[in-house]
């Protein structure tokens, strides 16, 4: 089985998409401005994210998604 794995400029365009999507230019654009200022608790945020998810749990999803995506 392979598992293609995008570069980081897909995955950050992608993400970019989602937030322009799904929220107003307003509210993307503060989100970026303070993501890339790297404020706030990254062990909290994560926490919330995440959860109890393990490298194993994730990439089983990983594997998931993909097969689905392969599928269409």
């Amino acid at each position: 089985m392979t598992i293609h794995v995008e570069s980081e400029r897909q995955v950050i365009q992608e993400a970019a998409q989602v937030l322009i999507k799904h929220m107003s230019p307003a509210k993307a654009t503060r989100f970026w401005a303070s993501w890339q200022v790297g404020e706030g608790d990254y062990l909290a945020i994560r926490e919330q994210l995440l959860g109890k998810e393990t490298v194993k749990s994730l990439y089983k999803q990983v594997e998931q998604f993909q097969k689905k995506k392969s599928k269409k």
